[in-house]
């Protein structure tokens, strides 16, 4: 009988441990798709101060959008791009929401510099991104470098950039996932998705 306990105790911390085990590959990260819902989560403003996500996502329609940090050149020309577009994403009634894992001081060093007026949100320890399904094995040369920016709290993992449109009940109803990072959905194409999404 404890021969049977101790296998089947085996094999559910097996199966655990394989379902909470990161993809290797940005290649190979599982999100969330249309039409699905965006998990609850609670993440850190700028100022430190704790956000329940879900609250906000029932104020407006959202351009909820995953970047690498603010170490990572193409997520600022990414994040100075969503500057330049958010008085038109504002006029069609959306907010625009952008969460990496980077920690609250870092998030913003990087509104000061890129002078972003939209909001921030830390998500060191990847809960959120792993939820979505776009979080992925860092690289071990990207290690030093995503410690620093989450100031030690994440160690392991990247985030796929991504952008998400979601409406006020929290439902994915446009999704831009890239593994590449050097390539980012342009304006265009987002204000022409979220104007059909109106």
């Amino acid at each position: 009988m404890k021969k049977i306990v101790s296998l089947i105790l085996f094999v559910v911390g097996f199966v655990a441990n394989a379902q909470n085990e990161l993809p290797k590959l940005p290649t190979e990260v599982s999100p969330l798709l249309i039409g699905e819902k965006i998990p609850s989560a609670t993440l850190k403003a700028t100022d430190g101060a704790t956000i329940d996500l879900l609250k906000m996502l029932t104020s407006k329609k959202t351009i909820l959008v995953f970047y690498r940090g603010g170490w990572c050149p193409y997520c600022n020309m990414h994040l100075a791009a969503l500057n330049d577009s958010e008085k038109e994403l504002l006029s069609l009634g959306y907010q625009i929401i952008a969460v990496s894992p980077d920690a609250p001081k870092k998030l913003m060093a990087t509104a000061e510099k890129d002078k972003i007026n939209y909001t921030l949100l830390s998500d060191s320890n990847g809960s959120f991104s792993k939820a979505v399904g776009i979080a992925y094995q860092a690289p071990e040369n990207y290690k030093s470098t995503i410690t620093a920016g989450s100031e030690g709290v994440n160690t392991t993992f990247l985030p796929v950039p991504s952008v998400f449109i979601v409406d006020k009940e929290g439902t994915i109803q446009f999704e831009y996932i890239s593994p590449d990072f050097k390539h980012r959905i342009s304006n265009e194409l987002l204000i022409v998705a979220a104007k059909s999404l109106k």
